[in-house]
C-alpha cells in the first residue's frame, strides 16, 4: 500500500529550508517583529504580483475580509451577496459586523457563485457583493461585475485560494484584481502559505488602500490619534519574511499544480471512470491555480471511507453550505432552498495536488478510485496494467 497525504509541506519545506532559517535570522536580528521592513517590501512584491496599486499585508484572510468590508462601511441593516459554498470566514465576517449575508446557489460545473443567482439577490439594502474563487478557480467577474456596477455597490473577491488565479479569455487581471477590493489567505495549507495566519488585502485605488491602513492599526493616522475604529490586524515580520522567500517559487508550484491536474485527468480517462467522476471545470483560457483539485461522485462518502483504507489523504469540503449552518437558522434558509450547493456538499473530494505529488502516487490515487467503482484494482508497473480482483 502507498501513503499518499492531502498535502505534504515538510517536501516543500526541504527545499527552501536554506532560505527560510536566513529570513528568520534576519528578522531576529533585527529584533522588528510587527510591521517593519519585512512587511513593507512583502506589499510591494504581491502588489507587483497581483497587478494593483495597494497592498495591505494583514494577519490572516478571515482578518482581510473583514477589514475589506469595514472599510466599505458595512454594517447593520446592510446586505452583502455571497456564494452559499464556502468557507465559513465568506459569510462569517458579514455577520459579525451586523450585516446579513444572502446567500446565492453555485454553478455546478465550478462551484462558483452564479451569476443570475446574484443578480436576482441585489436589492436596495445590498451594500457590497462577496464572490469566491473557489478552489483556485475565478468566479464569472464579468458578470458579476455587471451586475455590481447596475446596483451602484463594490464587489470584494474572497481570493483566499485563488493568489494567482485568472479568468477565462479577454478577463482584465488577476484573482483579486478584478473587483474593488481582493482579500487573501497565506494559511498554511494554500498555494502561498506562510507558517501561521497572514492575509492580504488587495485594491486599485490609494483612497482604499490608505482606510485599510488605518484599519490595520487601531484606525490610528499617528500614534494614539485614531481617526477609525479598527482593530489590531497587522502581519508578524517574521511571517512576511517566509511568504518573501515563497514568493519567487509560486509561479513555479502554481505550474506544477496545473501539470497535476492535467495527468489526473489523462490517469482518469485511462481507467475509463469519467462516467461516475466529475472532474474540476476549467473554462477556455483561464487559469486555475488548483488549491484544491475537487471531484464530485455521488457516493462520496463511501469513496473516501476506501480512500482512507488505502492510504489516499481526501478532504471534503463543505460538508454543510453556508445556507444550512446551525448559526444562520434565523436567516430562514431550508434544505432545497440552493439545491445546487446542497448537492456539491454531498458529492465532492478533494484530492491530493500538491507541488511535489510524484506521478506514481497520483497513478496510485486514479486506480484506488477505480477499485472502488469497479470493485477491482489496477497495478501497473509504469509500462502495462493489469487488473485484478480486490482482496479489500
Amino acid at each position: 500500500m502507498m501513503h499518499v497525504p492531502l498535502l505534504d509541506l515538510q517536501a516543500q519545506y526541504a527545499t527552501l529550508r536554506p532560505d527560510i532559517e536566513a529570513a528568520i535570522r534576519r528578522v531576529c536580528d533585527s529584533q522588528q517583529f510587527i510591521q517593519g521592513p519585512e512587511v513593507a517590501a512583502l506589499e510591494q512584491e504581491l502588489a507587483e504580483y497581483v497587478g494593483v496599486q495597494e497592498a495591505v499585508a494583514v494577519s490572516s484572510g478571515t482578518d482581510a475580509l473583514l477589514m475589506a468590508l469595514m472599510a466599505l462601511n458595512v454594517g447593520p441593516g446592510d446586505e452583502v451577496v455571497t456564494s452559499a459554498y464556502s468557507f465559513f470566514a465568506t459569510a462569517g465576517v458579514i455577520a459579525r459586523l451586523g450585516a446579513t449575508p444572502v446567500f446565492v446557489d453555485i454553478d455546478p460545473a465550478t462551484f462558483n457563485i452564479d451569476p443570475d443567482g446574484v443578480a436576482a439577490a441585489v436589492t436596495s439594502r445590498t451594500k457590497a457583493i462577496m464572490p469566491v474563487h473557489l478552489f483556485g478557480l475565478t468566479a464569472r467577474m464579468d458578470r458579476v461585475g455587471e451586475v455590481a456596477a447596475r446596483a451602484g455597490v463594490p464587489v470584494v473577491e474572497d481570493a483566499a485560494q485563488a493568489i494567482g488565479a485568472r479568468g477565462p479569455a479577454g478577463a482584465a487581471g488577476a484573482a483579486g484584481a478584478l473587483g474593488t477590493a481582493g482579500c487573501f489567505s497565506f494559511f498554511p495549507s494554500k498555494n502561498l502559505g506562510a507558517f501561521g495566519d497572514a492575509g492580504l488585502v488587495v485594491a486599485r485605488d490609494r483612497d482604499l488602500g490608505h482606510r485599510l491602513r488605518l484599519l490595520r492599526n487601531h484606525g490610528a493616522e499617528r500614534k494614539y490619534v485614531h481617526a477609525l475604529v479598527g482593530g489590531n490586524f497587522r502581519m508578524d515580520a517574521l511571517q512576511a519574511a517566509v511568504l518573501r522567500v515563497k514568493l519567487p517559487r509560486l509561479n513555479g508550484w502554481t505550474d506544477a499544480r496545473r501539470r497535476n491536474a492535467n495527468r489526473y485527468r489523462a490517469l482518469f480517462e485511462e481507467a475509463g471512470v469519467l462516467d461516475r467522476v466529475a472532474l474540476p471545470a476549467e473554462p477556455a483560457g483561464a487559469r486555475h491555480v488548483f488549491n484544491q483539485f475537487v471531484i464530485r461522485v455521488p457516493d462520496r462518502d463511501r469513496l473516501r471511507e476506501h480512500l482512507t483504507r488505502a492510504g489516499v489523504g481526501t478532504e471534503v469540503y463543505y460538508p454543510v453550505p453556508l445556507h444550512l449552518q446551525p448559526c444562520f437558522e434565523a436567516l430562514g434558509y431550508r434544505p432545497g432552498r440552493l439545491p445546487e450547493a446542497e448537492r456539491a456538499a454531498r458529492e465532492t473530494l478533494a484530492l491530493p495536488v500538491f507541488p511535489e505529488l510524484s506521478i506514481d502516487q497520483q497513478a496510485y490515487v486514479v486506480w484506488s478510485i477505480r477499485e472502488r467503482l469497479n470493485g477491482a484494482a489496477v497495478v501497473t508497473d509504469g509500462s502495462t496494467t493489469a487488473e485484478h480482483t480486490s482482496t479489500r
